[in-house]
Parts: structure tokens; sequence; C-alpha cells
């Protein structure tokens, strides 16, 4: 082998070695990309005394979330998605009647974005104790979402074992009517 062959050989080997790392170096950006900008949708259980209470939708994550399908039951019955219809016919015994907020398919949750997706404006756990049943014991609710790159399948839901007990404790505050200061709002984890 002659000085121009080895050159040659050596210029090859150099320039596929940077073109693997050239295409690693792509991947893992876009990996990181998709990582900066996922959504974590979370829901909470927040009753504080006097204060807006409810179930709360809450996207923790940097990016915002595209709800793909929600899912809804009633005392284990299912009842749809959660439209406006499906809202009416849960809130519509319970008195004093919570409001509502529902989720078409294909609409965008921000990131830092707080819902109550059935809540009160100022809670009085004598005044709502059937809206407190409600959203303890016998509502519940499937979210599909993903991020603005598509492709994903996340899920929340309050379906699990462990929704209501462990990971989603209720958060009380005394009442405002009762003289006490109010608590400072609770703090979201993610």
């Amino acid at each position: 082998m002659d000085s121009g062959t080895i050159a040659a050989i050596s210029a090859t080997v150099i320039a596929t070695v940077s073109l693997i790392v050239s295409i690693y170096q792509l991947r893992a950006t876009r990996l990181h990309n998709r990582h900066t900008l996922r959504p974590l949708l979370q829901l909470k259980i927040l009753l504080s005394g006097g204060r807006p209470a409810g179930l709360a939708l809450i996207n923790a994550g940097l990016g915002p979330a595209i709800i793909k399908n929600t899912k809804v039951w009633l005392d284990d019955e299912m009842m749809g998605s959660w439209h406006r219809t499906t809202a009416r016919k849960i809130r519509y015994p319970i008195t004093p009647r919570p409001r509502a907020s529902t989720l078409v398919d294909g609409s965008v949750l921000p990131s830092g974005q707080i819902d109550y997706l059935l809540g009160v404006d100022a809670y009085d756990k004598d005044e709502h104790t059937q809206f407190r049943e409600l959203i303890e014991q016998r509502f519940d609710l499937e979210i599909r979402y993903e991020s603005l790159y598509g492709g994903e399948d996340f899920m929340v839901t309050t379906r699990s074992e462990g929704w209501r007990s462990a990971t989603n404790a209720t958060v009380e505050a005394p009442d405002q009517s009762q003289g006490e200061k109010p608590a400072s709002p609770p703090a979201i984890s993610s």
C-alpha cells in the first residue's frame, strides 16, 4: 500500500465514524426534545375550606397535553366521555350543584394549567357532603393524552387501587366561616 491509499482509507474511516456520531447525536437530541416537552397530567382531590375545591386536573409537565379521549364511570357504570351531557347527568342530583369543566377530544391543556373537572367555588364540608362523596367514592375518570410530538399513549386515571388512598390524599384546611385563618394552598407535587 502506498501513502495515497492509506490516506484514502483513513479519510473514509474518519468520515464513517463522524457520520455515526452525528446520527447518534441527532437521535439523542430528538429524545431530549421529546422529554423536554412531555406533559404529565395528574388528578388530585383538593378540599380546602372556603376556597375553590374539587377534582383537579393538573399538567405538571413541561409541555402541553393533547387530550386523545376520556372515559367516565359513576358508581362503576360507564357513562361515556367527559363532555357536557355526561357532566350534566353526574352533577344534576348533587346539591348545591358543582360546576364542571369538560374535555373535548383534541383539546390542549397547557403546561402548568390547573382545571377543576368537578368543583365548587367555596368549599364547606357540611354543605358539600354529597359533592365530596361523589368525587371521593362514586366518580371515576380515565384520560388518555399525548405530547405535541404525538404517537404516545399516556394515561391518568382514578381507577387504580392506590389512587384514592396513598397517592391522592385529600387536603383539608379549616373553614373560613369558623374564624380560623385558612391554610396556605396545597403544594402541587409531581
